[in-house]
Order: structure tokens, then C-alpha cells, then sequence
């Protein structure tokens, strides 16, 4: 079994309101020491809605970073206090603009495990009931449907490309087909 690096210190870099820049001292087993920079978050929520006749809702927006469109499933960033439940409730509602009678957690994987801290819960929304999206004033989502297998076809063109809906996806798609019959 692998010994795990001791922590020296560790301080904050830059805040801002989504994630924290951090600068950690390490001492690796053997007494090498080193410094890890790394992006600390609360944590994410990812939702994979299934409405009652099958289909997929995925949100398309704008990745500034990518300078393209990307289809994705409804994601956000835990606020202070909030569990990844909560969260999960209220992407759905701002970015998709449905409500879920049910959200089952599929599991949880860190997005960039070199990079972050972060994890992120993935769950499959049922009950859907449309209401009004609410996205924040730097969002601008359009809401698609597709089939499983659309979905699939999407993904193998790379038209779906986001690492965190693909990785979603691989977490869901048992539980969403298990559902489909």
C-alpha cells in the first residue's frame, strides 16, 4: 500500500466566489518535500433528468474557455451550507427549468483529479414538472431532449465533449436505461 504525503501547511492563494487557489507545502515519504498549487471548491452537483417518456433534458450553452457551444447536463457549484442535494434541486430549476419529484445519487467522481479537490455528486432526476428557469446574469442555456441512444450518437461524434457530462453520463446511463426497460 501506497504512504500517503503529509501536509506542512497549506494557504489560500486567491478567492473568489466559485473556487479557491491553494498553495499546499508536502513532505512525501523519504522526506522530499515539495509544493502542490490546486483549485479547492465546496464540491459540484450534476443532474441527468429523465422526463416520464424517456427522454434526456441537457442543457447547451456557451463555454467561454472552449470559445464554443457545449451540451451539458445541469451543473453547479455547492454555496456555503448547501448539500449536494440541494444543489442539485436548484440546477435543475436555474439552468433547465424543471422541478424533480425524485433525485437518486449514481456516485460521485473528483473532475481533474491533478488539478482540484473538487467532487462532484451525480444524480438521475425523475418527476419532472416544467417551471421557469432561473440561469444567473452570465448564463444563457438552451434546453434539449434526446433519446438515450441520441445521447450516445452525440457523444461518439463529440458533439457532447465536457469531461464532467461525460463522466456523468458513465455514472447514470445503467440507472437510465434501467428505468427505460
Amino acid at each position: 500500500m501506497l504512504q500517503h504525503w503529509r501536509t506542512l501547511s497549506s494557504r489560500a492563494i486567491h478567492e473568489n466566489p466559485w473556487w479557491t487557489y491553494r498553495l499546499d507545502d508536502f513532505e512525501i515519504p523519504g522526506g522530499v518535500k515539495g509544493q502542490y498549487h490546486y483549485v479547492h471548491t465546496a464540491g459540484s452537483s450534476m443532474v441527468v433528468p429523465l422526463t416520464d417518456d424517456g427522454r434526456i433534458i441537457m442543457v447547451n450553452q456557451y463555454r467561454y474557455l472552449g470559445r464554443r457551444e457545449s451540451m451539458e447536463f445541469p451543473c453547479g457549484s455547492l454555496q456555503h451550507g448547501q448539500t449536494y442535494l440541494e444543489t442539485a434541486h436548484q440546477e435543475l430549476r436555474e439552468e433547465a427549468g424543471y422541478t424533480a419529484r425524485t433525485l437518486e445519487s449514481v456516485g460521485r467522481f473528483n473532475p481533474y483529479n491533478g488539478v482540484t479537490d473538487e467532487m462532484c455528486e451525480v444524480f438521475v432526476a425523475t418527476g419532472l414538472s416544467p417551471t421557469q428557469a432561473q440561469p444567473d446574469a452570465t448564463e444563457e442555456f438552451e434546453v434539449v431532449a434526446c433519446r438515450p441512444a441520441e445521447l450516445e450518437a452525440l457523444i461518439s461524434q463529440a458533439k457532447v465533449w465536457d469531461g464532467m457530462t461525460l463522466a456523468a453520463w458513465a455514472l447514470a446511463r445503467e440507472t437510465v436505461l434501467g428505468r427505460l426497460g
